[in-house]
């Protein structure tokens, strides 16, 4: 086994444990069962998530996006495939639409076939006066307690884990499946607890949510396995999909990072400057890896 196979399956099972460790700290501390989030909660919730934003941000216009163009232009030289189309630009814009698609049909069907119109509140809705735009749900909203709207939260967090995992797999260096690995690390962290938290609070039973969480768990450790299984495979067109599959891996880090983590906390009131700070210390970590090589 090479030592770059050794490093993805390390990964594979530093974010399984660590997905499930902070998974299940809410499920089992009686604090987070009494308490719809202080401000204090909020404030430090927030605060993380701003932290993963500007490392999200630097993860993908450092490296992954640059590593990608930089494979597919070989793959087409290679190939001598000349276009002046941006085909590269245009796979990126898939794995976007493809997360964001997905979404859709998700919160589509819970519109026509959901729960009553108490219900069919956005799941985020804003902490201020005004509720969030419909949609915006990778963090949690402490008001809204509903065991169908958790389900939501839970499925749609699934679809990101699976090709977080995949950008993971699909590297060709230890120390970019590190990098990568630090930003879905931070991310996944507290995601994962705010899904917890989330699940707890909507009072779904305990079995459900320890279902929950270890099925969440796994999402990132597949995506990571379809990875490594392209990369080992060594097929004829392997380099190929393995460009692409980056690609569609890129457009999901775009959105994850534009759509969702930035607007929801720029978008709520309080600590703003706090949090442009803490999203230029994520970036400046992750540029400062990158810096160092």
């Amino acid at each position: 086994m090479d030592y770059l196979l050794q490093v993805k399956i390390g990964a594979l099972v530093a974010l399984l444990l660590l997905t499930l460790f902070f998974g299940f700290i809410p499920a089992r501390v009686k604090w987070f069962r009494d308490t719809n989030g202080t401000e204090l909660h909020r404030a430090v919730l927030s605060l993380i998530s701003c932290f993963a934003g500007g490392v999200f941000l630097a993860a993908c216009l450092l490296d992954i996006i640059p590593d990608y163009l930089s494979d597919m232009k070989a793959e087409l030289a290679a190939r001598s495939v000349t276009t002046s189309f941006p085909l590269p630009e245009f796979i990126m814009a898939a794995g976007f639409f493809m997360v964001l698609i997905l979404e859709r049909l998700v919160l589509s069907c819970r519109e026509t076939h959901g729960p009553p119109e108490e219900e069919r509140a956005p799941l985020l809705p804003g902490r201020g006066a005004s509720p969030a735009p419909e949609g915006h749900h990778v963090h949690v909203d402490f008001q809204a307690h509903s065991p169908f709207r958790a389900f939501m939260l839970f499925l749609s967090l699934s679809l990101h884990s699976i090709f977080e995992g995949l950008a993971i797999g699909l590297q060709s260096t230890d120390s970019k499946v590190l990098e990568i690995c630090i930003a879905i690390l931070v991310h996944k962290s507290i995601i994962v607890f705010s899904l917890s938290v989330k699940l707890v609070q909507s009072a779904v039973r305990p079995l459900w949510v320890a279902a929950y969480i270890g099925v969440f768990a796994l999402m990132t450790p597949v995506g990571i396995a379809i990875g490594i299984s392209v990369m080992e495979a060594r097929l004829a067109a392997g380099a190929l999909i393995q460009a692409v599959l980056e690609g569609l891996a890129a457009g999901t880090f775009i959105y994850i990072t534009f759509l969702e983590i930035l607007p929801h906390e720029l978008n709520s009131p309080g600590k703003q400057l706090l949090k442009v700070l803490f999203i230029v210390l994520g970036f400046s970590t992750m540029a400062a890896l990158t810096f160092l090589g």
